[in-house]
């Protein structure tokens, strides 16, 4: 080990100004810096050794050895530090270790994480009797569902009526990590009852039988957990579930459904309301929801059951989108390509995408097959022809430039690219025009370099000749003020078809036609559900 970064860590835990000097020592990244931490823990302080467990934690996979080695052998306060920060890195922990640390520690709420984690079903009963804990009951409900200890769904179902607020939203989101059926008829008894919140317990009930009946923007009268209850009474759910709430529920075990309910609706597209020759609405039903942005399972360690959402094609989570925060930055970041799969009508979409001048001649319609696979909702077209460029260079990109626009911001440094998606893509060369600062982007869902250059040039050739090919995307508009000081907006669009015909536009400096396909429910506002940063951001393309 180097002594040096042995003298850096004694100077930075010497430190007045202690978390300026950690994070310094972060940026610097020493090769042997966990080895430093793993020398100089035995002899730390109970505020040094969470200073050093820290510094493991953004050491990342280097320091995840010595924190696993340290944590054998810690104790006390200490241990309980090591072990949160374990729960953090999301490491699974032995169980013979957390057996020690249950003796030694007692039911806290890192343990309760770090047992969710630990793939062993042996700790459900543990998990199971802290159900009622005012503390930890919503923690040890989600352990319970990472475990998949379906044993367990009823005794949590059981528990709702009882919970509010976090701890309701924990205890249903465990249920949807649990994927069983049994929980059903509890959660439409939450309904019945009229217990908040009814759009968590339909989002629960979306995710566990695979219908998404369409609902309308604003419930009627007002009472959403009357109306969600009336349509969810209606729909055919499955004849092995028994609606009745009596103990029965508790021997239903030999006859579970393994996954989802066996009747589904097919996707049902209502009639298109043409607003202009470009512009039209149109609702889903049953949408498959194949495609579509939803929350994520909750970190292990969270205090919120419902925060990250991600954007996923076919199961894959493809890009992070962020969370609801109204004052957090605008973030995409790549996850994963979706599979490749064949996708009904893709022909014959791609046939009435070949040279679009309007909505009409049957374009929405060759898009129907497609446009099932989305969730449940209310739906614009847009038709817009959009100045795009590919971008290849962290710096040349929106998520890097818009903290030098940011008026009285910091100049921003190589921290900015970090906001990369993690991939190349498209972005509007300009900002959109508006008193706010907008701009707009085109995620691939596939990689932009291995396209095939042979059909790039053909519909570059076809673009040179007059001919309009149009891309297709699912597009949303965020609107923050970022750090509650700086006014913000993005246009964000993930292309679900046209990655060929985008580069040709972006290498022949012809504006890209793109059929942008937006959900009310994604644009959230007081105007027919729509946002007014929708409505302006769509009015300046």
């Amino acid at each position: 080990m180097d002594g040096t970064t042995w003298a850096r860590l004694d100077a930075v835990l010497a430190a007045d100004d202690i978390w300026s000097a950690l994070f310094a020592l972060t940026e610097e990244a020493p090769a042997d810096l966990p080895a430093a931490v793993e020398a100089r823990y035995g002899q730390a302080s109970k505020d040094e050794r969470r200073h050093l467990a820290w510094l493991l934690r953004c050491a990342g996979e280097r320091g995840d050895p010595v924190l696993l080695r340290l944590l054998g052998v810690s104790g006390g306060d200490g241990a309980e530090d090591l072990l949160r920060t374990a729960v953090q890195r999301q490491l699974r922990i032995p169980a013979a270790e957390l057996h020690r640390l249950a003796e030694e520690l007692g039911a806290v709420e890192a343990l309760v994480d770090a047992m969710g984690l630990s793939r062993d079903p042996g700790f459900a009963p543990f998990l199971g009797a802290l159900l009622k804990n005012k503390t930890l009951g919503g923690r040890a409900a989600l352990a319970l569902g990472r475990l998949g200890a379906r044993e367990w769904t009823v005794p949590i179902a059981r528990r709702l009526p009882a919970l509010t607020g976090l701890d309701h939203g924990a205890f249903v989101v465990a249920l949807e990590l649990l994927d069983d059926p049994a929980a059903i008829p509890h959660l439409l008894r939450e309904l019945e009852e009229k217990r908040a919140p009814a759009g968590d317990v339909h989002h629960a009930l979306v995710a566990l039988t695979g219908q998404d009946p369409l609902l309308p923007l604003a419930p009627p009268n007002g009472n959403y957990s009357e109306f969600l209850h009336r349509v969810w009474s209606e729909r055919r759910l499955d004849d092995r579930v028994d609606h009745r709430l009596d103990d029965r529920l508790d021997d239903r075990l030999d006859d579970r459904v393994d996954h989802r309910l066996d009747h589904r609706y097919p996707p049902s597209m209502g009639p298109v309301t043409p607003c202009s020759p470009r512009r039209a609405r149109f609702a889903l039903d049953d949408g498959r929801g194949r495609i579509r942005i939803d929350y994520d399972p909750p970190t292990p360690g969270s205090f919120w059951p419902r925060w990250d959402k991600s954007l996923r094609i076919d199961g894959q989570s493809v890009y992070r989108v962020g969370s609801d925060c109204g004052t957090c930055e605008t973030t995409m970041h790549l996850l994963g390509w979706p599979p490749q799969a064949a996708r009904e009508g893709a022909d014959r979409l791609r046939t009435a995408l070949a040279d679009v001048d309007d909505l009409g001649a049957g374009v929405l319609d060759a898009a129907a097959p497609l446009i099932g696979e989305l969730p449940s909702g209310h739906y614009r077209a847009h038709l817009a022809d959009l100045a795009v460029e590919r971008v290849t260079d962290p710096a040349a990109s929106w998520w890097a430039r818009r903290h030098e626009l940011r008026v009285d911001a910091e100049p921003y440094g190589e921290d900015a690219f970090g906001d990369w998606p993690g991939t190349d893509h498209f972005q509007l060369r300009d900002r959109i025009p508006g008193e706010t600062p907008t701009y707009g982007v085109l995620l691939p869902s596939q990689p932009l370099d291995a396209l095939d250059a042979e059909t790039v040039a053909r519909y570059t050739s076809a673009i040179a000749a007059g001919r309009r090919p149009a891309a297709l995307a699912l597009a949303w508009v965020e609107d923050v003020c970022v750090e509650a000081e700086h006014d913000e907006r993005f246009l964000v669009a993930a292309i679900l078809d046209g990655h060929h015909k985008l580069a040709a536009y972006a290498a022949s400096g012809v504006p890209a036609r793109v059929l942008l396909l937006s959900r009310a429910e994604d644009n959230g506002g007081p105007e027919e559900g729509w946002s007014v940063a929708f409505n302006e951001v769509m009015g300046r393309l």
